[in-house]
């Protein structure tokens, strides 16, 4: 008999607002879904932050072919981060707060679907991007989406609700900084370095990217009047952000930004800080394998 390849699920419990029985439920679905295809199905949970990536690498050494991540972007980008570059294909099923990544590639918002499309589908290669050291799938970038990421990261509660609200409370806060980008000092309410077209929750920076260009979109969007925030939020989620005179963007392959002091960034919605002020962001042409 044929030994069956094994598959792995790595799930974070504490994504989304799912709850552990749901979580179990769909522990239990990929379970027979796997057995039913012939994969020798194997189940794991995350711990602690960058769980998922030394779980995932593990798995590429021993020649598993496909990891599944159950969870939000975050846990996403840790489980991407460890396959990058490895013959080891990525499945998303997505419970988190955006999901932006899988909106994008046009996996299913029902985990049941997409534990059955991780598991049906084919390998298809995408790029990644690097911020400093810091690898992201989707977007990264500064400003104001990096503050919003900064405050949503301390709400004991996660979701779309909590997200609008810090999002809110953090526009009459926030005030547009001046960065050096490639060498051009720029006064900007945010900047977003885009491997895919959006944040998540259908919230699109960059309206045409592209996720296998071999480039990444910066977008910028410069300081403009309070009565121009509703258009821009229409816009945001209507795909036509592009059209408005306040953003402007173009196709790149590396850039570098440098602040006056410590830089708050984010990477996949995660919030990080750059103590030195200085950002070296590069596309990663081909570099990972999803499946779909």
């Amino acid at each position: 008999m044929a030994t069956r390849s094994a598959v792995l699920a790595i799930i974070n419990p504490l994504s989304g607002t799912t709850s552990a029985e749901q979580k179990k439920l769909l522990q239990d679905a990929f379970m027979r879904q796997a057995d039913a295809l012939g994969f020798a199905p194997e189940v794991t949970q995350t711990s602690y932050a960058g769980h998922a990536t030394e779980l995932a690498a593990e798995a590429v050494k021993r020649g598993v072919n496909r990891v599944l991540t159950i969870g939000g972007d975050g846990t996403v980008n840790e489980t991407a981060q460890a396959l990058r570059k490895s013959a080891t294909s990525l499945g998303i099923v997505p419970i988190g707060s955006g999901n932006g990544l899988a909106r994008h590639l046009g996996i299913p918002l029902n985990p049941l679907k997409a534990i059955e499309r991780a598991l049906k589908g084919r390998p298809v290669v995408i790029d990644s991007g690097e911020i400093n050291e810091y690898p992201f799938f989707c977007t990264a970038g500064f400003g104001f989406e990096a503050y919003v990421a900064h405050a949503f990261a301390k709400e004991p509660v996660r979701g779309l609700p909590t997200y609008i609200r810090s999002a809110f409370r953090s526009f009459w806060a926030y005030k547009p900084e001046r960065l050096v980008v490639d060498g051009q000092e720029k006064e900007l309410f945010s900047m977003t370095f885009a491997n895919a077209g959006q944040f998540g929750n259908n919230a699109w920076m960059a309206p045409t990217a592209n996720i296998a260009d071999g480039k990444l979109e910066l977008c910028e969007i410069r300081p403009f009047p309070t009565q121009a925030a509703g258009m821009l939020t229409w816009r945001l989620f209507n795909k036509t952000l592009n059209q408005s005179s306040y953003w402007r963007g173009h196709s790149i392959t590396k850039s570098v930004v440098e602040a006056n002091g410590p830089l708050l960034i984010h990477a996949d919605g995660e919030p990080l800080t750059l103590p030195t002020g200085r950002a070296e962001i590069r596309i990663l042409p081909g570099s990972l394998l999803v499946l779909l």
